[in-house]
């Protein structure tokens, strides 16, 4: 076992699970920062520690990824770091143009495309990743923004003749637990896919039987990583998911967070990777639905379903070619490494010339 080849794949796990939190953000805190029912700051700190005590509810998923998607048995850290690479390198494309795509999707793209190259087809498991990952892809946010849209109507129906004062302070007040539930949530499932990936790397190296749950200490360093990520805040997809779907008022966000956390917590227990993005884009696009007279921005909704269509084939594209020149040795790992880093820099610099951040968030023109 190369001891430093697993410690660098461990490490930028937590690289891809810190870029998972600030790109997820969004998904539990967008429509609570949208209606003012929390500070961006504040939402953000709570999503954080939410998302850590998310990730010690359950492993249902992480064991989906660590032994469901490719055999284990035919590939090393290598090809890990590759599709690792490829789901990093994504995240990082979607969010500097504030696409909320899917950072599940990324990840089991760039594994799947590194272990195509490294190992064949026939290393990759698709009938899993047909039932596991594809088919929740396509009903999560149907059943999602079906869910919302619902839950919209019915709380403007039932509170039309409450006055409107009272009825912003009340579904803001229950913004704050349906913000915070959908955080858990989101802890307990997106957190696990890095618990996943670091478990598969494990065996892969040997350090752990086939089939083996996650250790405590990988749990804990997936949920330290996905909290601080999300503390940092995705603030361009926040934009995106509270301002430019929709224009959010307090029921329809309380709607789509309660909706977000229903369907998330439920694919969780049955163990499916499902994208928290898709889900909680689909119940903001639900909650616009909902509302009479609401305008929809089907513009906006229309590039987010491109940017999820394309993301598995993308990331698996990027992770196919890190992967291939990774698993060439420690000159390729090291090559791979330096173009990656490069990269992410870049996308940071760009991002710089026009920021969106916690103060003004909720000011940026809606384009």
């Amino acid at each position: 076992m190369d001891i430093s080849l697993v410690l660098l794949v461990i490490v930028t796990a937590m690289v891809f699970d810190f870029t998972n939190g600030f790109h997820d953000t969004a998904n539990a805190m967008a429509t609570s920062i949208a209606t003012r029912a929390l500070r961006p700051k504040v939402a953000v700190g709570i999503s954080a520690v939410l998302n850590l005590v998310g990730a010690f509810l359950s492993v249902q998923v992480a064991q989906t990824i660590s032994s469901g998607i490719v055999n284990e048995a035919r590939i090393g850290p290598s090809v890990v770091f590759g599709g690792l690479v490829g789901a990093i390198l994504w995240n990082l494309a979607t969010w500097l143009v504030g696409l909320p795509s899917s950072s599940s999707h990324a990840l089991i793209g760039g594994l799947i495309g590194a272990t195509w190259v490294a190992a064949g087809s026939s290393a990759v498991q698709f009938a899993t990743v047909v039932e596991k990952i594809v088919v929740p892809a396509l009903t999560s946010p149907v059943i999602a923004g079906v869910v919302a849209m619902i839950a919209t109507y019915l709380a403007y129906v039932l509170t039309r003749r409450t006055d409107r004062s009272v009825r912003v302070g009340g579904f803001r007040a229950g913004q704050v637990a349906s913000a915070s539930l959908v955080s858990l949530a989101h802890g307990t499932n997106d957190a696990q896919k890095t618990m996943g990936v670091i478990t598969l790397t494990l065996i892969t190296a040997g350090a752990l039987p086939v089939g083996s749950r996650p250790p405590v200490w990988v749990i804990l360093i997936a949920g330290l990583s996905i909290g601080v990520g999300t503390y940092f805040g995705g603030w361009r997809i926040i934009h995106t998911v509270g301002k430019r779907i929709t224009e959010i008022e307090s029921p329809q966000g309380f709607a789509a967070e309660a909706s977000t956390a229903a369907v998330i917590l439920s694919s969780s227990h049955v163990g499916f990777p499902l994208s928290t993005t898709h889900v909680a884009s689909g119940s903001v696009v639900g909650a616009g639905v909902g509302k009479k007279l609401a305008e929809v921005h089907w513009g906006v909704a229309g590039q987010m379903v491109v940017a999820w269509v394309l993301t598995l084939p993308a990331a698996a594209a990027i992770g196919a070619v890190a992967g291939g020149v990774a698993s060439q040795g420690v000159g390729g790992t090291v090559l791979v490494a330096v173009v990656a880093l490069a990269l992410a820099a870049g996308a940071f610099w760009v991002s710089r010339r026009n920021p969106i951040n916690a103060t003004n968030v909720n000011e940026v023109p809606v384009s």
